[in-house]
């Protein structure tokens, strides 16, 4: 990309969703203020989302509804009246997010590269990101940073956690053990593994002499499948399914030593407060949207079941396709799992070995 921007005195991000891809983009967003502190940087969030960053230093948010229809719009534009910022980074594909860009008045309008800007974002954009070979979702955040002179470097998140939620989590778990977290529920159900397997899981971390603890948000199907691996379980397990804003949740994990979850948000929350992760992926590609820091945890039956659906070896499928079917996860087994508990032990916790 050529022609190098200037040090931009206002910055506005625009990345709605989901829990997961915020996660990586603090990453981001936090590079760019240790390099260019004086940037004041505004962002454009979905409303669960901005419920877990609230109080992200150095950030002030502005709350896109993506339910409200055209109202979201209007109150998106009425919020950035008479605002008009040196560059946005337009960090989401989605039509929707094209169009609240429209919302937001930018000198710069930088997109993803021409490969990866669907749905026609790269007609609302001015410049792109560098085309990326097979990057994880956190790599290609950080890759807009570096498109405006910001270069990537390991990514170390500050989370705002308050001293409220930490004693709140820590009455909560209210134990001299070390902490597994089980989150087993995915926001699509065909991602989640099967409540016998977590059961299992949290029998051998208890008898590892782990306290356990099944997370989750309040659907039905969540406190259901936390409610299936209780009862399926021959030892003591902490229910909190349902029980915490995500805030609290996030100081659940902060508090943790270990934590086991499929392709879902808790588990890129959990990275963010340098927990270990244990992520089980059969749906899509580890190295693109697994636990970043904790890629060698990660149990994946992925490549496997996409060489066998598109005939062809990985290293030929385009990057980030997707599995297809309801029973992939059951590619998983449970000595697989145990053989990365054993590896997350031995690397983080000898004293448990």
């Amino acid at each position: 990309m050529s022609g190098q921007l200037t040090v931009p005195k206002n910055l506005c991000i625009l990345r709605l969703s989901a829990i997961g891809d915020v996660c990586h983009a603090v990453a981001m967003v936090q590079n760019i203020q240790r390099q260019w502190p004086d940037t004041k940087i505004t962002w454009v969030i979905g409303k669960v989302e901005a419920q877990l960053l609230a109080g992200l230093p150095g950030v002030e948010f502005v709350i896109f509804d993506k339910k409200a229809g055209l109202k979201g719009y209007k109150d998106l534009k009425a919020a950035l009246q008479g605002q008009t910022f040196d560059v946005l980074l337009h960090m989401q594909v989605a039509l929707r997010a094209s169009l609240a860009s429209l919302c937001i008045k930018a000198k710069t309008k930088v997109g993803f590269d021409s490969a990866r800007a669907k749905e026609g974002q790269w007609l609302f954009t001015n410049r792109k990101i560098e085309a990326q070979q097979s990057p994880h979702v956190l790599d290609g955040f950080m890759a807009f940073a570096e498109s405006i002179g910001v270069p990537a470097v390991k990514p170390d998140w500050k989370m705002p956690i308050s001293d409220e939620d930490l004693l709140w989590a820590s009455e909560q778990l209210n134990t001299d053990k070390k902490i597994a977290v089980i989150c087993p529920a995915a926001s699509k159900a065909e991602r989640n593994w099967h409540a016998e397997g977590y059961a299992k899981v949290a029998e051998h971390l208890s008898g590892k002499g782990f306290k356990v603890v099944v997370c989750g948000g309040p659907t039905t199907l969540e406190k259901l499948l936390g409610e299936d691996i209780i009862s399926k379980a021959n030892c003591d397990i902490q229910n909190l399914v349902g029980q915490t804003s995500l805030k609290q949740m996030l100081a659940v994990l902060r508090l943790s030593h270990l934590v086991i979850a499929p392709d879902t948000g808790p588990a890129h929350m959990a990275v963010t407060v340098n927990t270990p992760v244990i992520g089980l992926y059969a749906h899509s590609n580890p190295h693109r949207t697994g636990p970043y820091l904790y890629q060698h945890y990660v149990v994946s039956c992925y490549q496997q079941v996409v060489q066998e659906q598109y005939k062809k070896p990985l290293a030929k499928l385009p990057w980030g396709t997707r599995a297809k079917g309801s029973h992939l996860m059951q590619g998983i087994s449970f000595s697989q799992v145990k053989d990365k508990i054993r590896q997350a032990i031995e690397d983080n916790y000898p004293d448990m070995v």
